[in-house]
């Protein structure tokens, strides 16, 4: 009986030492934890598939301004109809201009002509810095490995769910980035991390990338400048890109 007493009063104890008076409370002027500064930006939202007013647009639907190859010549890939398509050959496309923390917005299109399987069919990319890959991949009724399916951040982290649609619809990335930060002695101090939303699903949710996308072996972080372009992959497959735009955050 006596250790029930001893617990029961410890508890009492504990329970008091948290509690604020309410006459106290009342006392507290409300106006001592209002924040009035900064004031945010006022920005027009985007409606109807169009951008916020804030957003750089990557492509227009009409050329390849804003895009340029590895050689840092004119984009190859072809612009028709208001939609931009891998010419398979042409090589990787980048932006002219770096990013570093991002939303980025981008919708993709997967060949309505089914062929090849596993990671022959529908392959492309999207490689945020140059050098972090969300895998862009046909894998409607298409079995692959799954750190390398569609929404994955390829070959390190696993998509929650597998949201895609069937191959001739458009589809939807919608990307939160933050970019890794490098001490003065090369090492990461922060590593990147991606929020994804696949058609208005959240498939990764703000997971930790483990340093630039590997092929084969492990990934290993190189320090690198804050801004970098945004990269898109030609793996040989006609994947199609429309609506593509950027906040800078």
């Amino acid at each position: 009986m006596k250790m029930k007493k001893l617990i029961v009063l410890m508890s009492l104890s504990a329970s008091l030492a948290g509690f604020i008076p309410i006459n106290a409370q009342q006392k507290i002027d409300p106006v001592a934890t209002e924040l009035w500064d900064p004031v945010p930006p006022v920005i027009t939202p985007g409606d109807n598939g169009n951008p916020p007013s804030d957003a750089i647009i990557l492509f227009n639907g009409k050329d390849l301004s804003q895009w340029k190859s590895k050689d840092g010549k004119d984009a190859k890939w072809i612009v028709e109809n208001g939609i931009l398509t891998v010419s398979a050959g042409a090589g990787d496309i980048f932006t002219k201009l770096g990013f570093g923390d991002c939303q980025l917005h981008i919708e993709f299109r997967e060949p309505e002509k089914v062929e090849g399987e596993s990671q022959g069919r529908g392959n492309s990319g999207i490689l945020v810095q140059s050098r972090y890959e969300l895998q862009v991949l046909d894998c409607y009724n298409n079995r692959t490995y799954s750190n390398g399916q569609t929404g994955s951040i390829y070959k390190q982290h696993i998509p929650l769910v597998n949201a895609c649609k069937k191959p001739g619809e458009w589809q939807t990335y919608d990307i939160i980035y933050s970019a890794p930060r490098f001490s003065e002695n090369g090492r990461v101090s922060i590593p990147a991390h991606f929020t994804v939303l696949q058609n208005g699903i959240l498939i990764q949710n703000h997971v930790e990338v483990w340093g630039p996308t590997e092929y084969i072996g492990m990934p290993k972080y190189k320090s690198h400048n804050l801004k970098e372009p945004l990269e898109l992959q030609d793996h040989g497959n006609p994947v199609s890109y429309r609506n593509i735009w950027i906040r800078e955050l």
